[in-house]
């Protein structure tokens, strides 16, 4: 389950955007991954019971799966904001999305911590 943080990750970022299920091409656009590829990860995560995968239909966030989706988010959102201010990177978002799941959410609070913030805990709220 090594690739599968970007893809739970999309799934719960298109999920706050749209009303779920959020469709396989969609998710596939997010990551610039194909279709074919996101319904087989999909259905993968379906067998770990992460998420909820419904041909022709879309996938959906288990609660398990939204509990782990709302923690990679948290990294996500911190890495966001430092690739950003910090780093100055064009691909910020991008890039976050990649290292989320690589990434301990205590290093990415410590990496809030350098932000030009008051309380850096803020920025996954």
């Amino acid at each position: 389950m090594t690739r599968a943080p970007p893809y739970l990750l999309a799934l719960y970022i298109a999920g706050h955007r749209e009303p779920p299920p959020v469709s396989s091409g969609r998710v596939a656009e997010m990551l610039d991954r194909s279709t074919a590829t996101t319904t087989e990860t999909f259905q993968r995560l379906e067998e770990d019971g992460l998420v909820v995968y419904e041909a022709y239909e879309g996938t959906t966030l288990t609660e398990r799966g939204v509990e782990r989706a709302a923690e990679l988010h948290e990294t996500y959102v911190r890495l966001s904001w430092f690739f950003r201010s910090v780093l100055d990177l064009e691909n910020y978002e991008t890039e976050a999305m990649r290292l989320a799941g690589n990434v301990s959410p205590n290093v990415a609070e410590k990496l809030a911590t350098t932000l030009p913030y008051d309380d850096p805990a803020e920025l996954a709220e």
